[in-house]
């Protein structure tokens, strides 16, 4: 705590880093995402295929991908984000896919009796019941991504696995506990906000 309370700037200048690798990663991640989603909750095909491809994103080891994407993109925060969003993406489309198949058929119907439009129905009716389970999808590629942001210290991207990685090499203990303990709480601060938000959602949906 003591070499914390000395070096508090470092610790927030990393903290700001992650925060902005990880935030990034997760706009762009859903910006892909949703599109696809919302063909593959129209197409099992589509389905298919897009959770085939985001799927062997995910599997392929952290260290492995950071490293492929080298020539492609080099060191630095530009490879951390590409690296993020293709974790993110799997949870992101099947979330997505699978909130708007479950809007019940009945409430689609009377909708489309009322005379909506295919592009009014999406956005009026079925967005909104299927964003608690959206909500659902991006909590969890919000943990991921801080999660795995720690390890692309290693290709220089900054964010708080610096601190621990600097740590390790240095063998200071209280710079990796420091790194550690920010990058839980920030985990943990995330994934409290998104289960809150998430919680709202569906018992307005139920109201």
């Amino acid at each position: 705590m003591t070499w914390l309370a000395r070096n508090w700037d470092q610790v927030a200048v990393a903290l700001g880093q992650h925060i902005v690798i990880a935030l990034t990663a997760l706009v762009i991640a859903l910006a892909i995402a949703l599109p696809i989603g919302i063909a593959a909750a129209r197409s099992a095909r589509v389905y298919t295929v897009a959770i085939a491809v985001a799927g062997f994103l995910y599997t392929i080891p952290t260290l492995a991908l950071l490293a492929l994407l080298i020539p492609l993109a080099g060191l630095g925060r530009t490879n951390a984000i590409i690296a993020m969003v293709a974790f993110a993406l799997v949870v992101l489309i099947r979330n997505i896919a699978t909130g708007l198949r479950e809007v019940p058929a009945d409430v689609v119907d009377a909708a489309r009796g009322m005379g909506m439009s295919a592009r009014q129905l999406l956005w009026r009716i079925e967005m909104p019941l299927a964003l608690p389970v959206i909500v659902a999808g991006a909590r969890i590629a919000a943990v991921t991504i801080i999660s795995v942001t720690v390890v692309a210290a290693y290709v220089n991207a900054g964010g708080l696995g610096t601190l621990i990685f600097n740590g390790i090499a240095g063998d200071h203990a209280p710079k990796i506990w420091s790194g550690a303990l920010t990058a839980c709480a920030l985990a943990v601060a995330v994934d409290g906000a998104f289960a809150f938000a998430e919680r709202r959602l569906r018992a307005r949906s139920v109201g």
